[in-house]
């Protein structure tokens, strides 16, 4: 080591957004020797999740993640955010783990460690030479956060910092239930109030909570509930759905500025229906751009037959011009934010039996969609809701 100076592991920013790349450099290393760089994180729940890579020290002394490539561990190659959408649950944790952030005023707590040699994780044997911990946030500052129970309406608004008015989306998740925050938390972060929906599963709306209890209109009265808001621009808000989410927004009869489709629910007679009834009758006729992106390794849904039929039923519609599909391989149904980890599978249900459902994506080929497809989602966003 130089001078005799203890190793320094730094992170820029240590506090950001969960969208921001982060920067990891090692200094004041020994010389061309190998290193591993762990990174550990406990979720809400309480359950811990790591990963790690191994390096060979530059010659002067240095690793940088943002740079060098890993030759082992959770991922292989120049992955400056691998220790971040890599991480996993740890060797015997429980089953069917999925991260799923529900407190948005608290970030998630990364600790990344460097380590003597080449470990397959952190364990007690392990020398730490330096660590630093990092935080990842969904909810920026000065974003407000505000609970919707309204009009029979159960959601949670995110409005970005300032008066506005703002361009605004409906956030539509899927048949998992509950009201799931953390992607309005994210989008209003950049500037979009977003209004994310409780439509099932949640212990406000109708009973029984595993069955889906609500009409088209509560979809409706929601988007003009955010239509309505004065801090939102009326002529520009748009829907976001994933998986049934989709077929929801589809559903909805309205005129959004916009549309985003992730992974949208497998084809049956009924979306086809829908399908016919939001781009080609009169009472509709569906006429805002719209984005599909699609996992083409999707283990839980048919998503590339349904943008196939997306795409022909615009074509038929004369409507092809309004259609952008950003198609993935090796990407699973879960497309979220970047830099998160995916799950390939986890625990749907425990009662009245224990179901996992396959969601599918590999690590690295998911983590490089979740990055690109946010990022486009966001120059369409930005497109067509800024105008």
């Amino acid at each position: 080591m130089d001078d005799g100076l203890a190793p320094v592991l730094t992170a820029a920013p240590v506090r950001g957004l969960i969208d921001e790349p982060i920067s990891i450099k090692g200094h004041l290393l020994p010389r061309d020797c190998p290193v591993t760089v762990c990174a550990q994180m406990h979720s809400e729940q309480g359950d811990l999740w790591e990963a790690f890579a191994h390096y060979k020290t530059n010659a002067d002394g240095t690793v940088n993640l943002t740079t060098d490539h890993s030759v082992g561990g959770s991922y292989l190659g120049c992955e400056p955010m691998g220790l971040f959408w890599g991480l996993q649950p740890a060797p015997g944790g429980r089953e069917g783990l999925r991260l799923r952030k529900k407190n948005m005023e608290t970030p998630l707590v990364v600790r990344v460690s460097l380590l003597e040699g080449h470990v397959s994780s952190r364990d007690s044997q392990s020398t730490e030479l330096a660590a630093v911990t990092t935080e990842r946030w969904y909810m920026a500052p000065g974003v407000q956060r505000i609970a919707i129970r309204q009009n029979g309406v159960i959601g949670t608004l995110f409005m970005p910092p300032g008066p506005g008015p703002f361009p605004a989306m409906l956030d539509l998740w899927g048949m998992g239930g509950g009201l799931i925050e953390y992607r309005s938390a994210l989008l209003a972060s950049r500037g979009y109030a977003s209004l994310s929906l409780a439509y099932i599963g949640h212990k406000e709306l109708p009973s029984p909570r595993n069955r889906m209890n609500v009409s088209d209109s509560y979809f409706n009265s929601a988007f003009h509930l955010l239509q309505d808001h004065h801090q939102v621009c009326a002529d520009r808000v748009g829907i976001i759905g994933l998986s049934f989410g989709v077929y929801l927004a589809l559903r909805t009869a309205t005129q959004p500025s916009v549309m985003v489709c992730v992974s949208m629910s497998s084809v049956n007679k009924c979306f086809y229906i829908s399908m016919h009834v939001t781009f080609c009758t009169d009472d509709k006729k569906l006429t805002c751009p719209i984005m599909y992106i699609v996992g083409e390794d999707d283990l839980s849904s048919s998503s590339i037959e349904n943008a196939n039929l997306m795409e022909e039923t615009l074509k038929a519609a004369g409507k092809s011009q309004l259609f952008t599909r950003l198609s993935y391989p090796g990407a699973g149904h879960l497309i979220e934010p970047p830099y998160t980890p995916n799950s390939r599978a986890s625990l749907w249900s425990v009662k009245p039996k224990k179901l996992i459902t396959l969601w599918g994506g590999h690590l690295a080929a998911h983590a490089a969609a979740q990055e690109d497809a946010w990022k486009k989602m966001l120059d369409f966003m930005e497109c067509n809701l800024r105008r």
